[in-house]
């Protein structure tokens, strides 16, 4: 990695392509700085706070502070990761979005735009649901018409904004805009969180409790950058044969290779799609403010992360296991959509390919189907530690931070995905100066 990021300044138009996009992350970072005027930030970030509960540290998380501080960025990326997300699911249930999604680069340029207006659509739909919510909470100076729509404007410009600079990355930056500007989003908090455990768990103590404290903090941070990195690299790699052909006087073909499964073949997605859905029922309640002492009040308490694995009340990490559940369901679910071994056999058989001791057709479709499913649990299982590492240090020792396990494997994952992409221009360079000597 060292290796990788020191190669950068030795070429010139990868150290271009690397300051503009520091440049660009710049813009990111003071735009999360801007308040949108008119609105009462502290009492706002109580609010969320009460409503969003544990969800909150997630989504201030992802908008680098902005939600946090409701400036014009303060949807950030979140519209966009949103439409893609639809725009996948999508694809699989309408067949003309399919057949478009395999219409090769005019396909994709046509999925790329009509991702682009919803993303503009949800921004919009979403700053308008936070404006009319914090007016009749009175955290506007005055709830007219005219400041919810400059607010919508605002919130609305601000998504759009973000995406733009996204692509703006991908064009003539380095990696992917989007990935890399929820990467940065998420280290920029990160010191913060850090200072904090330093505050509750080192600071004032004696020297023994500061070193097992320090150790402890230290060895699950990067127990479980390593454990999402194994997961990360982990695939499962089917081995295929090709039939030699017969063309003219020779043979040809008979080469072997594999079809690599990831062990992590669905990324994040399910851990997001998960917290989204245990988090819902939780906003819904902070818009409506359903009395905590009730029955639905101890349901939600339930379903709220924040409660989990607290040792006075078991009870309530029954939604702990609701959500392992649910991370399971979407791994499966997600894979299916993405991985179809029955194309995949069907493909084989049509180019002479073949599993050593599997007969082509059904037989290998259901082979891969039942390999596949093993994976899937596997990685399923990695997500759902991962997952509930921060959960359990923070419902045992209180250590609240905006980075957990979800944070981290988005990290981890577009980190190695950025030095993968660089190397892979690094490499066509050599290639190309190859050509011209």
């Amino acid at each position: 990695m060292l290796k990788t990021l020191r190669n950068i300044w030795k070429m010139k138009d990868l150290r271009k392509k690397f300051i503009y996009t520091f440049f660009v992350l710049l813009v990111v970072l003071l735009g999360c700085q801007l308040p949108i005027p008119g609105l009462d930030n502290q009492q706002i970030k109580e609010y969320f706070q009460n409503a969003l509960g544990d969800s909150f540290s997630l989504m201030n998380s992802f908008t680098g502070g902005s939600f946090e501080n409701m400036s014009i960025l303060a949807l950030n990326v979140t519209p966009y990761i949103t439409s893609s997300i639809i725009m996948q699911l999508l694809t699989i249930a309408i067949p003309a979005l399919e057949e478009m999604h395999r219409d090769g680069e005019e396909g994709r340029k046509k999925m790329t735009t009509i991702t682009r207006y919803v993303t503009v659509g949800l921004a919009a739909l979403e700053g308008l649901g936070i404006s009319i919510s914090f007016g009749r909470q009175g955290y506007m100076d005055d709830y007219n018409v005219l400041n919810v729509a400059i607010m919508v404007l605002c919130l609305t410009a601000g998504g759009v904004f973000v995406m733009w600079l996204g692509e703006c990355i991908t064009e003539k930056g380095i990696g992917n805009g989007i990935s890399i500007i929820l990467l940065i989003n998420i280290v920029s908090r990160m010191p913060g969180d850090l200072y904090s455990l330093y505050q509750k768990f080192v600071q004032d103590k004696s020297i023994g409790a500061m070193l097992i404290a320090g150790l402890i903090i230290a060895f699950v941070i990067i127990g479980t950058v390593a454990l999402v990195t194994l997961f990360n690299s982990a695939e499962r790699r089917i081995p295929v044969q090709y039939a030699k052909k017969m063309a003219g006087r020779k043979m040809v073909g008979g080469q072997s290779t594999y079809i690599p499964l990831k062990v992590s073949t669905a990324n994040v997605i399910p851990v997001i799609f998960a917290s989204s859905l245990m988090s819902f029922p939780q906003v819904i309640s902070g818009l409506l403010s359903v009395d905590e002492t009730g029955f639905w009040g101890k349901v939600l308490r339930v379903l709220s992360s924040s409660s989990w694995c607290d040792p006075n009340h078991p009870e309530r990490s029954i939604g702990l296991l609701v959500y392992i559940i649910l991370i399971f369901l979407f791994a499966y679910f997600y894979t299916s959509i993405t991985f179809n071994p029955i194309e995949v056999a069907n493909n084989m058989k049509k180019s002479g390919g073949f599993i050593p001791g599997i007969r082509p057709g059904k037989p290998t479709s259901d082979y891969l189907n039942s390999i596949l499913n093993n994976v899937i649990f596997i990685g399923a299982l990695g997500l759902s530690i991962v997952s509930v590492i921060p959960i359990f240090f923070s419902g045992v020792f209180k250590a609240n931070v905006s980075f957990g396990g979800t944070s981290i494997i988005i990290v981890v994952g577009v980190i190695l995905e950025t030095i993968k992409n660089i190397e892979s221009q690094m490499l066509v360079r050599h290639y190309k100066g190859f050509l011209n000597d």
